[in-house]
């Protein structure tokens, strides 16, 4: 497995490639790898000649210093990981230092009111900062496919914008959630919590379930009513949101139409700990 820390290497070494017209796949991800970021890296491997996988925790798209503080990193046991699959991935794990120069701020971008909804408003700035270091690798890396996983649905949809904007030459591919077996959606967070709260966290993902059997026969209004009392019940949580949005604009909705496809949207801690998931609803 080759590990490059900079990109002028991993440049130097993807370019002769390129010019001869190998597919090249590519998985962004901040390391911490679980099954769900494998199950992208094999679909990768699947459909392209060359799979890159970027290990970078990016500074610009944390609004809380303490979180980008505590995040996992973990690059040792990341390639060990990657190499139960292949060993024939290519791994990009930069420093700031690479990927800024020396210039560690982001570049202000619009998806067409995509980053007002959800997590923009609960995350000022983040998606600049997601901008900002999708486009750069996508601009050291030159991918033919990149792999995304549902769990970050608003920012899937919002690389989507970015590329259709700046009319990057890049495919995007958007994967299913990848759940533990108590339905927990994986995060590299979850190692953070205590193996009581991760057990608890399970009822996440119950509650959405249920909320997606009500939103069938009732309305709105009571379905997210339902969502908010049921955590109510349990103050280990923290509710910051659960929204009913349109999967193509993310806007939250006021009423049904039978030809749009409805997703819902939560945040919520445990622990001091912020989560997010999403199911669809349709």
């Amino acid at each position: 497995m080759l590990i490059f820390n900079k990109k002028s290497d991993l440049s130097a070494f993807l370019s002769p490639l390129i010019n001869q017209n190998k597919s090249i796949g590519f998985v962004p991800t901040m390391g911490a790898l679980h099954e769900g970021h494998l199950s992208l890296l094999k679909k990768s491997l699947a459909e392209n000649d060359i799979t890159v996988m970027s290990i970078f925790v990016n500074p610009t798209q944390f609004n809380n210093a303490e979180d980008l503080e505590k995040y996992p990193r973990t690059l040792e046991k990341d390639v060990e990981k990657m190499s139960t699959i292949s060993n024939k991935i290519i791994v990009y794990a930069p420093a700031v230092l690479d990927i800024y120069e020396g210039n560690t701020v982001s570049q202000s971008f619009e998806y067409d009111g995509l980053e007002h909804q959800m997590e923009g408003q609960h995350r000022p700035g983040h998606f600049d900062g997601v901008g900002t270091i999708v486009k750069r690798l996508f601009e050291i890396i030159q991918p033919n496919n990149a792999y995304f996983g549902e769990k970050d649905f608003q920012q899937l949809q919002i690389v989507k914008k970015l590329v259709s904007k700046h009319k990057l030459p890049v495919h995007i591919i958007g994967c299913p959630i990848f759940r533990e077996k108590s339905g927990l959606a994986m995060s590299s967070r979850n190692e953070r919590l205590s193996p009581e709260a991760r057990k608890k966290a399970a009822l996440i993902f119950e509650i959405l379930t249920e909320a997606k059997e009500i939103f069938q026969e009732k309305s709105i209004a009571e379905t997210i009513h339902f969502v908010e009392e049921s955590f109510e019940k349990h103050p280990e949580f923290e509710l910051e949101y659960f929204e009913i949005a349109d999967e193509a604009t993310l806007l939250p909705i006021s009423e049904k139409e039978s030809d749009k496809k409805y997703r819902g949207f939560i945040a919520i801690f445990i622990e001091n700990i912020r989560l997010i998931d999403n199911i669809s609803l349709n």
